[in-house]
């Protein structure tokens, strides 16, 4: 049974610390998840004998768990509740990240025989094995299996965040709400450069994983007392909740509303709606572009311009670009605006704002025409579309819970992600096979050779991702049409 909270004083601004703490939930997600991007090249691949191609295949079958993992975290989700559900599952991903650290004492193990040795007496019996194939290859299996607990973890952290959002934001808010939320993907981006390559020179790559990994059971233990539902909440008074909750029918009361949400859905169900559809076009067309700057922007640093990420001027260099996306505030405040001031219906202002960002990624066309003279010119190309990419997350995010019900709110979100992990497994796994063969064929492209051509080609395909899933998405679902009958 819901309370019934008492008209007093200035409206609570509790909603406000729920998404403080989906703020640092996103980035420890995104501290966890860049980890093996900053240390692989300089740190992990010369003990394990690593090509871009292997890179490239344990990031993108990250992407691939990530992805089908976001389908039953999305349900898991919604089934047990928002509460219980980020617990899960940031325990699972601070579990998986800390896995990693192991991945040499278990490939000693295995291929030399070594198993209760330290980390550098891993280090030593791996240099000792003669074939470098078989350290490669259980290397490889090793850190793929820590990625598939991590994956497993992580897939929940957005069906949660945005199902969080979804209880205790109205609709005109959610934008904004997530888009701060999700400005811990930025913040997460700028600490890691600094933080992770600077432990795994200090103390071993290891305890890079191990100490970013901790953190998520730190978030844990104040969830767990912070987290309750609105109208169950003692820290939100009557005025708090009143707003909250201003979308909700005049004629649906409290309980029938928790009686309707409590009501299951089948997968089957949600995949016959074209609002289902849109969602997953847009999810499948942007989120490898993001995973994509994510996972190699470090790597291109270091191929085209010799910058290792233990480099001041390249951890500078990450640093501002990800600065940059800080930008991506002004992408949950344009559909605000559009709604309170041109008097827009959710939808539409979301839909507009996300054409207007869906433009700045063309800006990645010009980045490797320009990095000629400077690295500076495609950090900061990088950094603008990053900031688009993530005003452009804001508002998708958003745009499931205009129209689906609360009870379908995880369920939808992870199908959308599952086709957003799809993507970035497309875009990660071709990357790696490009690079090597463009660097080992010397390959020419528009005046580029080499690695150099590689990225100028991914570059050009990122840059239009934007636009074609939004008019994918316009011609699924033109105009606002919400779910009624789930």
């Amino acid at each position: 049974m819901s309370e019934q909270k008492p008209a007093s004083g200035e409206m609570t601004k509790y909603r406000w610390t729920i998404c403080s703490m989906l703020f640092f939930a996103t980035t420890i997600n995104y501290l966890d998840r860049q980890v093996l991007s900053l240390t692989w090249k300089d740190f992990i691949a010369p003990e394990f004998h690593w090509t871009n191609s292997d890179y490239g295949n344990i990031t993108a079958l990250f992407s691939i768990f990530y992805a089908f993992s976001m389908l039953f975290a999305g349900r898991f989700v919604d089934w047990i509740d928002t509460k219980k559900g980020f617990l899960w599952s940031i325990g699972i991903w601070s579990v998986g990240a800390c896995l990693h650290a192991f991945c040499g004492i278990a490939t000693s193990g295995i291929v030399a025989g070594e198993w209760f040795v330290g980390f550098e007496g891993a280090k030593e019996a791996i240099a000792a094995v003669g074939d470098v194939s078989k350290v490669i290859n259980v290397s490889v299996a090793l850190f793929i299996f820590a990625r598939l607990v991590l994956a497993i973890g992580e897939a929940g952290n957005f069906p949660a965040a945005i199902k969080a959002t979804a209880e205790y934001f109205p609709k005109k808010d959610r934008a904004f709400s997530t888009s701060i939320f999700n400005t811990g993907a930025t913040v997460g981006a700028l600490a890691a450069p600094i933080s992770i390559p600077l432990i795994a020179k200090l103390w071993g790559w290891e305890m890079s994983f191990i100490i970013i990994g901790a953190l998520g059971f730190v978030w844990m233990g104040f969830w767990v007392f912070i987290y309750k539902k609105p109208d169950q909440n003692p820290s939100v008074n009557a005025a708090e909740l009143a707003y909250i909750q201003q979308d909700r029918a005049a004629h649906i009361s409290a309980e029938e509303e928790k009686i309707e949400d409590s009501k299951k859905i089948s997968f089957a169900a949600c995949f016959k709606y074209r609002q289902t559809w849109a969602f997953a076009a847009g999810k499948f067309m942007t989120d490898g572009v993001w995973w994509f700057f994510l996972f190699w922007t470090p790597a291109y640093l270091s191929s085209v311009y010799g910058l290792e990420s233990s480099d001041p001027q390249a951890q500078l260099a990450i640093f501002v670009l990800y600065a940059i996306t800080f930008l991506s505030v002004v992408g949950g405040w344009l559909p605000t605006y559009f709604v309170e001031k041109q008097k827009m219906e959710p939808y539409a202002g979301r839909m507009k704002s996300m054409l207007i960002f869906a433009f700045f990624p063309l800006l990645a066309l010009f980045a490797q025409p320009l990095g000629t003279y400077s690295y500076w010119f495609p950090i900061i190309i990088i950094g603008i579309a990053g900031a688009a990419h993530q005003a452009w997350s804001a508002n998708i995010f958003s745009t499931v819970g205009d129209m689906f019900p609360k009870k379908a709110i995880g369920t939808i979100t992870g199908i959308g992600g599952m086709a957003g992990g799809l993507g970035a497994f497309v875009i990660n796994m071709g990357s790696g096979v490009l690079f090597d063969y463009a660097g080992e064929t010397k390959m020419l492209f528009m005046g580029f050779e080499g690695e150099e051509a590689g990225y100028f080609i991914v570059f050009s395909v990122c840059s239009v991702c934007y636009l074609i899933g939004w008019s994918i998405m316009k011609m699924l679902v033109p105009k606002y049409s919400p779910i009624t009958d789930l």
